[in-house]
C-alpha cells in the first residue's frame, strides 16, 4: 500500500471524538482542548507516515488515536515544567534553572505578590512611583554607585548601555573579550543589534594600554571591558586593569563600561575566597557603568543590574528600550529579598551561596547520612552505595576551571547499567539528575537542597536490580 493510500485510512477528527466516551475527557478541560489534541495526534501520524514509518492498523484505530490524545492532554495539565534535584556538582546550572531561590526568599515574594501591592507607587508622596526603586536603594547600600537600575538580564543591560550611549558610534574592546555568553549569543552580535560600530584592539592573548590609546577617535563613544568570566586564558596572557581604562576614559571623555558577569556582590563568606571582580571593587576603580546577572553570585532571579554614575542612570531610564527589558513584579520581589539577606549577611538563605560555603566535610556527612537512610529502608540486595570524593564547579559560565573539592554517592545496581540507574533517577518522580563519568554515576551533594534527602533515599532505595541491560 502506497502512502496516499495509507493517509486515507487516517480517521477523521469526529470519528475519534465519537469513540471518546464522555466519562473519558480530564474534567478540567473541555471539549475543545480535547479535539486539538485529537488533531495534533493525527498529524502526527501523517507526519509519520509521509516520512516512511510504518504505521500499523492499530495506531490508526479511532480507539488507539483517542488514547494517545487523552495522554496528550494529561501531560498538557501535568506540564513540562518540573521540579529537579541537581547533584551533578554544578552549583550555579544553566540548564537546570541557575540560581533556586530559597524558601525564605519565596515566603517574601508570597506575601506580598498575593496582594495588590505598590510597584508603581509612593506610598508617602501618594503619587506614582517607580519599579526600579524599590531594589536600587538596596543596590546602593551594597556598592559604591550614585544610582542603579536593573533589566531583565545581563545582555539586556549591555544593549541598553550600548543602544543609549554608543549608537553610531565607536566602542572599543580588547579581542580577547568579545566572549559568547550562552544560547549562542555573541558580544559582536549585541554590539551591532544596539548599533555601536565595534573597535577591536590589541590581540587575543594580550591587550595593553597602548592598544586602546592608538583606537581612539572623533567618532568614539565608549571603552567597554567584557569580564572573561566563561573561558579563561592561561599562559602569555596580558591585559589592561580597570583603574588604566577608566583613566583613559575620563582624559578623553568617555564612557567606560565594565561587563562584569557573575556579580560578585559581596565579599562576605565564600564570596571572599573568589577569584572574581566585585562591582564595589571595579566602580571604586573608576568605572562609569558596570553590570552584572542577578541569577549567578548574586543568587536572586534572572536580571541584570547596571549601576554606576547618576546622570548615566538617568538616560538609561529615559531610554524607550528599557520599556521593552523592564522587570516585572516577581522579580523586583524576588531580587529585593534576595538582596536584603546580601545586606544583613544571610547568605545562609541563599542556596548557591550555601552551596559554595560548605565544606567538604559537611558535603561527606550528607552523603554518610543518606547512605545510612537508603540502608534503613532498602531491604533488597544489588545496590552499593560508596561515599566518593567528587570535584565540584561553580557553573553557570562562572569562574571556568575552578574546581571545588566535594564528596558525592556513587551508585551501582546489580545487573545494571550505569545509563539504566542514570536514566531511572532522572524519570523518577522526583527527578535527580546526576553525572556520569568514567563509566560511574555519582551523586554529588553538595547542590543538596533542604528536604531533598528524603526523595534522594525512596528512589535509590526504589532501584531494581535485574539481568544486564547492555545499556
Amino acid at each position: 500500500m502506497d502512502v496516499s493510500d495509507t493517509l486515507k485510512r487516517l480517521p477523521a477528527v469526529d470519528q475519534v471524538l465519537d469513540c471518546l466516551k464522555p466519562g473519558d475527557s480530564d474534567p478540567r478541560a473541555g471539549r475543545d482542548v480535547l479535539t486539538e489534541c485529537v488533531r495534533r495526534t493525527i498529524a502526527a501520524l501523517r507526519d509519520r507516515i509521509r516520512g516512511g514509518d510504518l504505521v500499523g492498523e492499530d495506531e490508526m484505530a479511532p480507539e488507539s488515536i483517542g488514547r494517545e490524545a487523552r495522554r496528550r492532554m494529561g501531560r498538557l495539565h501535568a506540564g513540562s515544567l518540573r521540579s529537579v534535584i541537581n547533584l551533578t556538582g554544578i552549583v550555579i546550572h544553566t540548564n537546570l534553572g541557575r540560581a533556586p531561590l530559597s524558601r525564605a526568599v519565596l515566603e517574601d515574594v508570597d506575601q506580598r505578590l498575593s496582594t495588590y501591592n505598590n510597584l508603581e507607587f509612593d506610598l508617602t508622596a501618594h503619587a506614582r512611583g517607580s519599579r526600579h526603586d524599590h531594589v536600587a536603594a538596596l543596590l546602593l547600600q551594597l556598592m559604591p554607585a550614585q544610582a542603579a537600575l536593573v533589566v531583565n538580564n545581563n545582555a539586556a543591560a549591555v544593549l541598553l548601555i550600548l543602544s543609549e550611549f554608543a549608537a553610531g558610534r565607536g566602542v572599543v574592546v580588547s579581542r580577547g573579550e568579545l566572549i559568547e555568553i550562552g544560547g549562542g549569543f555573541r558580544i559582536p552580535d549585541v554590539m551591532t543589534q544596539s548599533g555601536a560600530r565595534l573597535v577591536e584592539v590589541g590581540t587575543t592573548n594580550r591587550t595593553r594600554l597602548a592598544d586602546y590609546e592608538v583606537a581612539l577617535g572623533q567618532d568614539t563613544a565608549m571603552i567597554f571591558k567584557a569580564h572573561q568570566s566563561n573561558f579563561r586564558m592561561v599562559g602569555f596572557t596580558e591585559e589592561t586593569g580597570y583603574r588604566e581604562l577608566a583613566d583613559l576614559a575620563r582624559r578623553n571623555g568617555l564612557v567606560f563600561t565594565a561587563d562584569l558577569g557573575s556579580g560578585r556582590l559581596t565579599d562576605q563568606g565564600p564570596l571572599s575566597r573568589l577569584d572574581e571582580p566585585s562591582p564595589k571593587d571595579v566602580l571604586e576603580s573608576g568605572a562609569d557603568l558596570v553590570c552584572f546577572s542577578g541569577d549567578k553570585l548574586l543568587g536572586g532571579p534572572q536580571a541584570g543590574v547596571i549601576a554606576g554614575r547618576a546622570d548615566l542612570i538617568d538616560s538609561l531610564r529615559k531610554n524607550p528600550l528599557l520599556r521593552a527589558l523592564r522587570v516585572d513584579r516577581f522579580t523586583i520581589t524576588a531580587m529585593e529579598a534576595t538582596l536584603r539577606r546580601h545586606l544583613d549577611g544571610r547568605l545562609e538563605d541563599i542556596p548557591v551561596l550555601a552551596a559554595l560555603a560548605a565544606s567538604p566535610e559537611t558535603v561527606r556527612g550528607r552523603c554518610r547520612s543518606l547512605v545510612r537512610r537508603v540502608k534503613r529502608i532498602r531491604a533488597e540486595a544489588g545496590l552499593e552505595l560508596r561515599v566518593v570524593p567528587t570535584e565540584a564547579e561553580v557553573g553557570g559560565g562562572t569562574l571556568p576551571g575552578r574546581i571545588i573539592p566535594s564528596f558525592g554517592v556513587e551508585v551501582s545496581l546489580k545487573g545494571r547499567s550505569e545509563t539504566f540507574v542514570e536514566r531511572s533517577l532522572r524519570e523518577n518522580e522526583n527527578a535527580i539528575i546526576g553525572r556520569v563519568h568514567g563509566g560511574r554515576l555519582v551523586l554529588d551533594l553538595r547542590t543538596l537542597l533542604d528536604g531533598q534527602s528524603e526523595p534522594v533515599a525512596r528512589a535509590l532505595a526504589g532501584l531494581k536490580a535485574g539481568e544486564d541491560d547492555n545499556d
